[in-house]
């Protein structure tokens, strides 16, 4: 088992660090870079993926707040002004899927890009921002499980318990390892959109199951399962569907 502990800052005299906050722009700054060598490799402009980047910021986090809100709607009915800080959490990486895509599309749509083969080249980098980024989830504990006896449960103060963060985010490296062994054999466009959906959405899906029903940290739960779950379905159909779109127009 994995002994716990909690490194939430880093104090710089003056200034402290949030490790989540940190873990999180490395994520963001080393998915960009991933996919703008995979743009450069396909004969794409990389750097329209770092002018991506930016509006997908903004789009993921504006939206993961959002999602989250709709999430836990009765806790921001009685302090509504909790809407509004997010320093005190409270982010769906569902959400910021969504956003991230909806801002993306806009962006590119602008710049008269080709959609479909920027998106794909995106997403090439996104698996190796989430394992980053999952890391500082991970180092705070923000998603604490049922207990286990499990090698790599987390001995928290109350017993051994799983850590989503720790498992997201080793999820997020054997992914980005898969898309290397894809861009060594130049997968087709539309190949890291369709395995991601297809790939993220089942493993979500079924390692929210996992995720504490007691403790200080529990996810609001609809007919038993999170609203990451109904989100991850959706990803699956999407998958799929984008699987079917791409073998009927080829």
């Amino acid at each position: 088992m994995i002994p716990y502990f909690h490194f939430t800052t880093i104090p710089l005299g003056p200034i402290t660090i949030q490790v989540w906050g940190l873990m999180v722009a490395l994520g963001i700054l080393a998915g960009a870079w991933a996919a703008g060598k995979m743009a450069r490799t396909r004969g794409q402009d990389p750097q329209l993926i770092w002018d991506l980047t930016f509006w997908v910021i903004i789009g993921a986090f504006l939206f993961a707040r959002l999602f989250h809100i709709f999430y836990e709607p009765q806790m921001y009915a009685q302090s509504p002004v909790e809407i509004f800080k997010i320093w005190h959490g409270g982010l769906s990486v569902m959400g910021g899927f969504f956003g991230a895509a909806l801002f993306g599309i806009f962006f590119l749509k602008r710049k008269h890009a080709d959609i479909f083969a920027y998106a794909d080249t995106a997403v090439f980098g996104l698996p190796l921002g989430l394992f980053i980024g999952r890391i500082g989830c991970f180092l705070t504990h923000l998603h604490p499980g049922t207990r286990t006896s499990f090698f790599l449960g987390v001995l928290y103060p109350d017993g051994v318990r799983h850590d989503l963060g720790l498992y997201l985010s080793i999820n997020g490296l054997i992914l980005f390892l898969v898309f290397l062994v894809f861009a060594r054999r130049r997968s087709a466009s539309g190949t890291y959109m369709v395995t991601f959906l297809l790939w993220y959405g089942t493993v979500r899906f079924f390692l929210d199951f996992l995720r504490a029903t007691d403790g200080p940290i529990v996810d609001a739960r609809y007919a038993h399962l999170t609203p990451a779950q109904y989100v991850a379905m959706v990803m699956i159909a999407g998958g799929l569907w984008l699987r079917w779109y791409r073998k009927a127009h080829q």
